[in-house]
């Protein structure tokens, strides 16, 4: 018998078993809604939702579908587990996802994403395309926190600071900023002293009172002023702010992640996926993007579409770029996926 299954309402066959099962009529008519669904100009694509929804579908979807004549549907949330299973099972939600430096090295390495080339020159890593940069800044409540946090050793300092913390739940982002939290310069930051970093998160342990772990959740947090002092992806800092949050940020320290488009290993929808990724990391559609949603595009060409005020919240606008520092994956000192798992256990103690 053929192998078909649904997920999402999507029709996708396991063609290893359809090549090995028998050729009845019964089998045949099974097989019906996968041909349809490979022969449509249909394209699933993994989302973050809120403000890169929003973003995505007024400068990358709905022109790429103008353009190409393919529809974009979209599936949440973003999963690197579903994506990993995708590849085991036959099985795709989504045919392409965007992915951050961290999870595209565990990516590549598993061979979960296929081979890609890259779209503008220099635009290729660990076969994902470069689309867009964010930080995680440190913000607080000006309405609660005296003076002015200057970078992650203030923010470890609760005696000066007094005030509940969170950080995110994702060892790749948090290992770094708990090494300069202990006084690593930056240019010494990489390959990262493991060891060093969890004995200075053993120090804000306490002091946190929430691991947050999606996007949303950070902004409502710091808007609510659940919490005192935060490190937030700057997005979602300029939405709490945008909402009138009582809020401030510094760009100093802040820690640059790239976001890399991949396609799915075997997806059905391999050329649409193809066209896609083009078309959304290409110099118009980009810049529209990274300036809906304050992201800083990674394709050179980009620049010329994007104006100086909306530079102004990029943290790869000239007057901030020089105050960060950007993940180093490839000279990142030890395993991530090593480091995530001892970093759950370490949560858990």
């Amino acid at each position: 018998m053929v192998d078909l299954k649904t997920s999402s309402g999507r029709f996708v066959l396991n063609r290893r078993r359809f090549l090995k099962g028998s050729a009845t009529v019964a089998a045949g008519a099974l097989a019906m809604p996968y041909i349809a669904r490979a022969q449509d100009r249909v394209l699933y694509v993994n989302s973050w939702g809120g403000p890169w929804l929003e973003a995505a579908q007024a400068n990358l979807f709905e022109p790429f579908t103008k353009e190409t004549g393919i529809e974009i549907r979209t599936v949440s949330p973003v999963s690197f587990a579903k994506l990993a299973a995708q590849t085991r099972t036959g099985v795709y939600e989504f045919d392409v996802t965007t992915l951050g430096g961290g999870d595209i090295v565990r990516a590549n390495d598993a061979g979960i994403i296929e081979d890609i080339d890259a779209p503008y020159e220099g635009g290729e890593f660990q076969n994902g395309v470069a689309s867009h940069a964010f930080a995680t800044v440190m913000a607080w409540r000006t309405d609660t926190i005296e003076g002015t946090p200057q970078d992650w050793t203030d923010f470890w300092n609760v005696d000066k600071f007094p005030g509940a913390r969170s950080l995110q739940r994702y060892a790749a982002r948090v290992i770094p900023i708990a090494l300069l939290a202990d006084g690593v310069p930056i240019d010494q930051l990489y390959p990262l002293d493991i060891e060093r970093a969890f004995a200075s998160l053993d120090k804000i342990k306490p002091h946190i009172r929430v691991w947050w772990t999606a996007g949303a959740q950070s902004t409502q947090i710091l808007r609510d002023g659940e919490v005192d002092m935060i490190g937030i992806w700057h997005g979602r800092y300029f939405e709490a702010l945008d909402a009138g949050a009582p809020v401030a940020m510094t760009w100093n320290q802040a820690e640059i992640d790239r976001a890399y488009w991949v396609i799915a290993k075997g997806t059905p929808h391999m050329e649409e996926a193809k066209e896609f990724v083009q078309f959304v990391t290409s110099a118009k559609p980009l810049a529209g993007f990274a300036t809906q949603a304050n992201y800083g595009a990674l394709n050179p060409a980009a620049n010329a579409f994007i104006s100086d005020a909306a530079a102004e919240r990029m943290p790869t606008a000239p007057q901030h770029y020089p105050k960060t520092f950007e993940q180093d994956m490839a000279n990142w000192g030890a395993d991530p996926h090593e480091v995530s798992m001892r970093f759950d256990e370490w949560l858990a103690q």
